[in-house]
């Protein structure tokens, strides 16, 4: 499944009326999970017939198209069963009740209820709200996909104006070339990334870089008397600074993850606990802007799909571990070098990133060889090639 995204480009009494679908999609999920919480024991999909009831019951809910409702009751479907299962799993903390949204900015179609013109440059919305057409702004083609393909689109609002997501049901896979390179990745503030070869990746820290700015537009919109049309071009303002701050935050985690998936046949990396970590309101905010969590899941992504081995491993001493002679060299967060009597002095994310490929090797029973042929399953795909590893060889066991 791939999602394409394109800008909405249309006129300021359509936006309006997507404002309305988006409402009107927020209610219907609200207002089934207030029957889930008023009816408790009733089977989960007895809810889908709340959306034809309320059709009848608020008529200005019939005007968004059936499957929309449906996709409406699905989002508070998913937020019990996910309670359900947390619980179940006895997860520690919070649970994650459902609870009441007040902010939706979205509105999901299933196959009906819009249609592609026939150069599938525009996108019309027919449901009972009848938005109307709009045209699609982006460099992406959708011409390459047949359209019992697209399962569902999404409409999104966001500060810089309307956006339509199309789902697309196909399977991307890219050539396979292998590079007989195996490393292990060591997250960090000092560094975003300190490899198993002692190479480093700056952290690039685009919020704090934007605090500035965005403490003078918080300031601006303060100033504005609540409820008048200043206030909420400021907010607006406001908004797309940290809006670009966001996508600036992706963008990188996405060509990072790439040219660490690309350029390696194994990566290895800590599977962090980030929702934990977060709780030190000293390091938190720091945490947050290095998006750690998204870092992770594009290295998964990428590694699918061009058939690479990418593993998680338990980071559980790896910072204190001696990579050369295994010893435990204990060290508070301050002291960044390792130093063991064996002689070893190293970077400590450097030793960390050393002793994390070893784990994931081990945890995916490769046999680090040098000289000979490593058989790696990489999701599903039996792969022989030759490992070869430079200042890690010294891992050989």
């Amino acid at each position: 499944m791939i999602v394409l995204e394109f800008k909405l480009k249309g006129k300021a009494e359509q936006y309006q009326v997507i404002d309305e679908m988006i409402r009107t999609a927020q209610f219907v999920r609200n207002k089934t999970l207030r029957y889930w919480m008023d009816n408790q024991g009733i089977k989960l999909v007895d809810l889908y017939k709340q959306c034809a009831v309320m059709a009848k019951e608020f008529e200005w809910a019939g005007k968004l198209n059936s499957m929309a409702r449906q996709a409406s009751a699905e989002r508070a479907i998913f937020a019990i069963q996910r309670f359900f299962a947390n619980c179940k799993a006895k997860q520690p903390g919070k649970k994650g009740y459902p609870q009441f949204k007040k902010h939706t900015r979205s509105v999901e179609y299933k196959t009906s209820g819009w249609a592609l013109s026939a150069d599938k440059r525009c996108l019309t919305l027919k449901d009972g709200f009848a938005a109307g057409k709009f045209k699609l702004i982006g460099s992406r083609e959708l011409h390459f996909y047949a359209p019992n393909e697209i399962k569902r689109i999404r409409i999104v609002r966001r500060t810089d104006g309307y956006y339509a997501q199309f789902c697309i049901n196909v399977e991307r896979k890219e050539e396979l070339v292998l590079t007989g390179k195996a490393i292990g990745i060591d997250v960090g503030l000092n560094h975003f990334y300190t490899d198993s070869d002692g190479e480093t990746v700056a952290n690039p820290r685009y919020l704090r870089k934007s605090e500035k700015a965005l403490k003078r537009l918080q300031r601006r919109v303060s100033r504005k008397k609540k409820g008048s049309g200043n206030r909420k071009k400021a907010i607006n303002k406001l908004g797309r600074k940290h809006l670009k701050v966001t996508r600036q935050r992706k963008d990188f985690a996405i060509k990072t993850a790439l040219c660490a998936v690309k350029s390696n046949d194994f990566v290895a990396y800590e599977e962090l606990q980030v929702k934990n970590m977060v709780k030190n309101h000293k390091l938190a905010k720091s945490i947050s802007d290095a998006a750690w969590s998204q870092f992770a899941q594009w290295l998964e992504y990428f590694g699918k799909v061009y058939g690479k081995t990418v593993i998680a491993v338990n980071p559980q001493y790896t910072s204190q571990q001696c990579s050369n002679c295994g010893n435990l060299v204990k060290k508070k967060l301050s002291t960044r070098t390792h130093i063991c009597n064996c002689g070893t002095t190293l970077d400590r994310d450097h030793n960390a990133g050393i002793n994390i490929v070893r784990k994931g090797l081990k945890q995916a029973e490769i046999s680090l060889n040098t000289a000979g042929h490593a058989e790696i399953n990489a999701w599903g795909q039996n792969n022989l090639y030759s490992l070869v590893v430079t200042p890690t060889s010294k891992l050989t066991e």
